[in-house]
C-alpha cells in the first residue's frame, strides 16, 4: 500500500506498487515505431502521471523548447570543455549563482562536487579515488540529511560522519574533513539548520553542498544565499529539462573542479557523461524557468483537482480536499480523495490498482485503506504537479468510474490463523543472481506477527499478519543513509514458509523459510490464542 505522500526518497525506502510481482500488464512487443505510439510498439504502455516528479517513472515531459534545443544541438560537433565554460557563464547569468555545470542527473551532480572537495582538480589525487582513506575524505552531515542518494557521495572514497547536535557538528571538524553536506527540505530547519551549519563550516575552511534535487529553482538562490557553497538540482524534474541531466551552481572554483572530475575527463566521473544535447538542453530548460508564468501554472493545477473532485463527488460517500505543500520539492497543491471502503466496497489499495492496471493507466500520488490496515478509512492522493492538459479530464472520469462501479469481488476477511510461527526459522533468499541465507524470529499473538528479521550482516524489526496458512510480513534494514526494505508474502505449513519477497526497486525474490530445529515451540497446526 503506498502512503499519502512521498518525497524521492519514500518512493525507494517504502517500496511501491510499482515494484509488485506481475504486477504491469504488459503489450506484445514488436518493431519499434517511430511516432505518438512509440512505446506501445515495443509492448510498453505508457502512465498518465498523477504522481509527481519521480525517476522511476521517468521524471518529466521535458518542455518544447528543450526538445527543439536538444535536436540542434545534435546536428553539430562542439568541443565539450569550451561548451561547458559557456553554459557555465550563461547559468550563473540565468540563476545569480557564480558559476554553473551541467551533470549527468541530480546524483552525478553529488558525486562530482564531492570528487571536487576531496581531491580537488589535482589529477593525481583524482586517479585514486575511490580510494580516498589517506586523503580528506570526512564528510560531516547531520543525521536528518542522511538519505539513499548519499550513495553517490559515499561512492567517491567520502565517509560520514553523523551529528545529531550542534555541539557533535562544532566538534566533527578536523584536519580530514572534506565537506559539510545538507539536504534541503523539512528537516534543515532550526539547531541543525543551514544558515547554523553554514558559518561555522566557512571557519574551518570547510565547502557546504546542499542536495535540491527535486526542489524548484529559487532566483536568488536560497541555499547559496544562506551561505551553501554548492547546491544540486535534477535537470529533469520541476525544471522539465532532460530527464538525464543535472544542475551544480556555487563556487566557480569548486564547480571548475567537478567538471574536471566528470566526463569527458578520464577521472572517476568519466561514466556519468553528460553530452552536448542534454548541456544544451538543460540551458534551455533553465531559459524557460526564468520566463514561465509560475503562478499561471499553479492555478491551472487547482482548476485540474477542481474537475476531478467534482467528478469524483458525485459518489455517494466521497469527499475530497485540497493539501498544500510544505517544502519546495514536489511544490504543488493535491487532492486528497475519502471514502468509507467498506461501504462503498472498495478498499484506496484497490482503486489505486485498478487505475494503474487499467486503460488508459493512471499513477496517483498514493493510497490508504486496504486488506492489512482495513478499508474503511480509504483514500486516494491526485499530484497534478506533472499532468499535462487533458490528463485531468481522463483521471477525473476514471476515479469516478472505479468508485462508482466497484469491482465484483468482495472485500477480503481475515482468516483465524492455520499455524503457530513463534520461534526461530531459518530462510534461504533467491534473487535473480545468487542466494543468501537469513533469519526470521517470530513471536505471534493470534493472527499478529511481531519479531526480528535478519540478513548476512544487517537486521530489523518485522511485523506483519498469519491469514489462514498465508503468512505477510515486513521488514527494514538500515545501511548507512539508506533502508532495505523487505515485504514478504508466502503459505505456511507446521514447519516450512515457501513465497516471494517484494524488495522495492531492486525487484523480487523467492524464499524458503524452515523452522530451526532448537525452535520449535511445537508446530501443530492448530488456532493460536497467544504465545
Amino acid at each position: 500500500m503506498l502512503s499519502r505522500f512521498f518525497s524521492r526518497r519514500d518512493l525507494f525506502q517504502k517500496g511501491s506498487l510499482l515494484a509488485a510481482p506481475g504486477f504491469f500488464r504488459r503489450l506484445s512487443a514488436g518493431t519499434l515505431k517511430i511516432g505518438p505510439a512509440i512505446f506501445e510498439s515495443i509492448g510498453v504502455r505508457p502512465l498518465i502521471n498523477c504522481k509527481g516528479t519521480y525517476t522511476i517513472i521517468s521524471g518529466s515531459q521535458s518542455l518544447p523548447e528543450v526538445k527543439a534545443a536538444m535536436e540542434a544541438a545534435s546536428h553539430h560537433y562542439v568541443h565539450l570543455d569550451e561548451l561547458m565554460e559557456a553554459a557555465g557563464k550563461r547559468l550563473a547569468e540565468l540563476t545569480q549563482a557564480e558559476w554553473g555545470m551541467v551533470s549527468n542527473g541530480c546524483a552525478a551532480a553529488l558525486a562530482h562536487a564531492t570528487a571536487a572537495c576531496i581531491a580537488g582538480a589535482d589529477p593525481e589525487k583524482m586517479q585514486r579515488l575511490p580510494h580516498a582513506a589517506t586523503l580528506r575524505n570526512e564528510v560531516i552531515a547531520p543525521a536528518y540529511s542522511r538519505n539513499v542518494y548519499d550513495h553517490a557521495v559515499r561512492g567517491v572514497g567520502a565517509r560520514f560522519v553523523d551529528v545529531h547536535t550542534l555541539d557533535e557538528y562544532k566538534r566533527a571538524f578536523n584536519d580530514r574533513t572534506a565537506m559539510v553536506m545538507v539536504l534541503a527540505g523539512p528537516g534543515d530547519r532550526g539547531e541543525l539548520g543551514l544558515q547554523v551549519l553554514a558559518p561555522i563550516a566557512r571557519e574551518h575552511g570547510v565547502p557546504v553542498l546542499v542536495d535540491a534535487a527535486a526542489e524548484r529553482l529559487k532566483i536568488p538562490n536560497i541555499h547559496l544565499a544562506a551561505g551553501a557553497d554548492l547546491v544540486a538540482y535534477s535537470g529533469g524534474k520541476c525544471l522539465r529539462g532532460p530527464q538525464a541531466a543535472g544542475l551544480l551552481l556555487g563556487r566557480k572554483d569548486l564547480i571548475k573542479a567537478a567538471w574536471l572530475n566528470s566526463a569527458p575527463h578520464h577521472a572517476f566521473g568519466r561514466p556519468m557523461k553528460a553530452c552536448k544535447e542534454e548541456i544544451m538542453g538543460m540551458l534551455a530548460a533553465v531559459e524557460m524557468w526564468v520566463k514561465r508564468d509560475h503562478d499561471a501554472e499553479w492555478k491551472q493545477w487547482e482548476s485540474w483537482l477542481d474537475t476531478i473532485s467534482k467528478s469524483v463527488t458525485r459518489v455517494s460517500g466521497v469527499t475530497t480536499e485540497v493539501i498544500q505543500p510544505g517544502s519546495l520539492s514536489n511544490n504543488s497543491p493535491q487532492l486528497r480523495v475519502t471514502w468509507d471502503g467498506e461501504a462503498l466496497g472498495i478498499s484506496g489499495e484497490d482503486a489505486e490498482k485498478a487505475l494503474l492496471n487499467g486503460d488508459p493507466r493512471i499513477i496517483l500520488g498514493g493510497s490508504t485503506g486496504g486488506r492489512r490496515n482495513g478499508a474503511k478509512n480509504s483514500s486516494l492522493t491526485i499530484m497534478p504537479y506533472m499532468m499535462m492538459p487533458g490528463d485531468a479530464a481522463i483521471a477525473a472520469r476514471r476515479i469516478h468510474e472505479v468508485l462508482a462501479h466497484p469491482a465484483a469481488s468482495p472485500l477480503h476477511k481475515p482468516s483465524p490463523p492455520a499455524v503457530n510461527l513463534s520461534g526461530q526459522w531459518d530462510v534461504e533468499m533467491e534473487y535473480v543472481v545468487g542466494k543468501a541465507h537469513h533469519r526470521l524470529v517470530f513471536e505471534q499473538h493470534e493472527g499478529e506477527l511481531t519479531g526480528t528479521h535478519s540478513g548476512e550482516s544487517l537486521h530489523g524489526d518485522l511485523r506483519g499478519t498469519v491469514d489462514g496458512s498465508e503468512v505477510w510480513f515486513r521488514s527494514s534494514h538500515q545501511y548507512e543513509g539508506t533502508r532495505i526494505g523487505y515485504e514478504f508474502l508466502g503459505h505456511a505449513a507446521s514447519d516450512s514458509i515457501t513465497g516471494e519477497v517484494n524488495l522495492g526497486e531492486y525487484g523480487t525474490a523467492g524464499f524458503t523459510a524452515r523452522r530451526h530445529q532448537y525452535g520449535r515451540p511445537g508446530g501443530a497446526v492448530r488456532p493460536v490464542k497467544t504465545v
